[in-house]
């Protein structure tokens, strides 16, 4: 149940700009035993599947019920839905970068950081209108739009929502998950397996050999992503206004929001060591009417 439900939430950062499903999962500390639960499923197939089936479950449930609720969102609020979701981004960075140096770390990974964040920029921002929008795509085209989810899922700090957008197959997708359409739906899922199934194996083999280098270029992916988060087709009002303090408030409350969240465990070691600490000083406190 607990795989469940956060493969809902997983399913929702899938559909959500600026978010990532594979940066949930490492939020949640799923994401190498969901790449090697998929790299190796034969392995011990019982237990890799008794994993695996209720996180697809949640994940197929998320993506399918927000995506409604996010094109509303942003057809009403972009501003607004936009700035929770930078701030939503920007509180995952901490413990990417504890990732990142999990396993040894040293200046020279810095240099794979912005080589990676440079080649982000140019090929996820300043490269937005090569490929236009498919508004009528082939079953060839729909297999291709599963691939390239299936490696948002994957790789880590690879944000679906602009990837798809880059490469003009967004639109497609969220038609085919909004409108539950099997004719989309049925091709974009086969890509979807074939994809897991080589993503999950390339991952598993960099990192096993290269693990410091390989999150380090996927940190440095994720930085040049974060600014397609506030891209809009109509520039949006900035300005002292309303919905700009509503904006900032929100941003800011998805960076606390996410920061918590990504170190689950030890924020609520700490809240329990801050009320056990209260609880302490008022049992300790003098009785002033006894002396």
């Amino acid at each position: 149940m607990k795989n469940f439900l956060k493969g809902i939430v997983v399913g929702i950062g899938g559909m959500a700009p600026g978010l990532s499903g594979s940066v949930l999962l490492v939020v949640f500390g799923l994401y190498r035993q969901t790449v090697d639960a998929i790299g190796h499923i034969f392995k011990n197939f019982k237990k890799n599947l008794l994993f695996l089936v209720p996180l697809a479950l949640g994940m197929g449930i998320g993506l399918v019920g927000s995506s409604k609720l996010i094109e509303l969102a942003l057809s009403s609020f972009e501003m607004q839905t936009r700035f929770l979701f930078l701030g939503l981004v920007l509180g995952t960075l901490p413990l990417l970068l504890k990732e990142v140096k999990k396993e040894g770390f040293s200046k020279k990974y810095y240099v794979h950081m912005a080589v990676a964040a440079v080649l982000g920029l140019l090929l996820f921002s300043l490269n937005t209108q090569s490929f236009p929008q498919l508004q009528e795509p082939n079953s060839f085209q729909c297999v291709l739009v599963g691939i390239a989810v299936a490696g948002s899922y994957i790789l880590p700090c690879v944000d679906s929502a602009v990837i798809l957008s880059t490469l003009g197959f967004y639109s497609v997708w969220l038609t085919a998950v909004g409108n539950f359409d099997i004719s989309l739906l049925i091709p974009i899922g086969i890509g979807g397996v074939i994809g897991v199934l080589v993503f999950s194996l390339a991952i598993t083999a960099l990192l096993k050999r290269f693990y410091t280098a390989t999150f380090s270029i996927i940190f440095g992916l994720f930085i040049s992503i974060i600014p397609n988060v506030l891209r809009s087709e109509a520039p949006m009002p900035f300005g002292f206004n309303g919905a700009t303090a509503v904006s900032l408030i929100l941003c800011l409350a998805g960076l606390a929001f996410s920061f918590f969240f990504s170190d689950l465990q030890e924020n609520l070691k700490r809240v329990r060591r801050l009320v056990s600490g209260k609880r302490a000083d008022k049992s300790e406190a003098p009785d002033e009417e006894n002396g």
